[in-house]
């Protein structure tokens, strides 16, 4: 149970849900009540779908490429890092029109919610805590997503503007906290791969020499 909190929490964090409610304010402003609720659907559907796919081919993909998980936990994590760093000192983000037919699954689905910050946190734990409970988190974070969007305009009003930007920039930071543990870690695993890969050198060179 303690892995699923493990997992759940930085995919909470990395999605920000509280932080996108302007966004999603601005974005469905003015677009009938039953219209915004097929637009939460449409993106709760295709962010889940994306995450998901992704979850489970990016280890492949890395592979491929012969990129090691410790390679792709320093560059997430300094990725995330900037992000989060964007996110604390940005104003305000642009805002422009969409067509309401495809809102839910662009901008909202991706890259709002499965966006880098999400798929980069998710393939990461993954690698700490297994497929399942990684794919669990993600699927409740998305859903939890769409309770709020349903409830976002009730929230707005309780939070305030203020109370929703602090969150914000709170969630934020707890990202860019993250972001540094798992370049910590990146560098840890690196570190001790190196280490590993020395040591069988040095026992296969120690069995050479003693059948020779």
């Amino acid at each position: 149970m303690n892995d699923f909190w493990l997992c759940f929490v930085p995919i909470f964090i990395a999605v920000d849900p509280i932080g996108v409610i302007p966004m999603f304010l601005a974005l469905t402003e003015g677009i009938p009540i039953h219209k915004v609720h097929r637009i939460i659907w449409q993106s709760v559907l295709t962010s889940v779908a994306v995450a998901i796919v992704f979850l489970a081919i990016g280890s492949s993909v890395l592979k491929i490429l012969g990129i090691q998980i410790a390679d792709f936990m320093i560059a997430g994590g300094i990725l995330l890092f900037f992000f989060s760093m964007g996110d604390l000192y940005a104003s305000e983000k642009a805002q422009r029109k969409f067509d309401p037919d495809t809102l839910g699954a662009v901008p909202l689905g991706v890259p709002l919610i499965a966006g880098p910050a999400l798929l980069t946190t998710s393939i990461i734990l993954m690698n700490e805590y297994g497929f399942i409970f990684t794919a669990v988190s993600i699927i409740l974070n998305i859903l939890l997503i769409g309770v709020i969007f349903w409830f976002a305009e009730s929230i707005n009003k309780i939070l305030g503007d203020a109370g929703a930007k602090i969150l914000s920039k709170i969630a934020s930071l707890l990202l860019a906290a993250i972001a540094v543990m798992i370049v910590r870690k990146g560098i840890f695993y690196f570190i001790q791969s190196g280490v590993a890969a020395g040591l069988q050198s040095i026992d296969f060179r120690l069995c050479f020499t003693r059948h020779v």
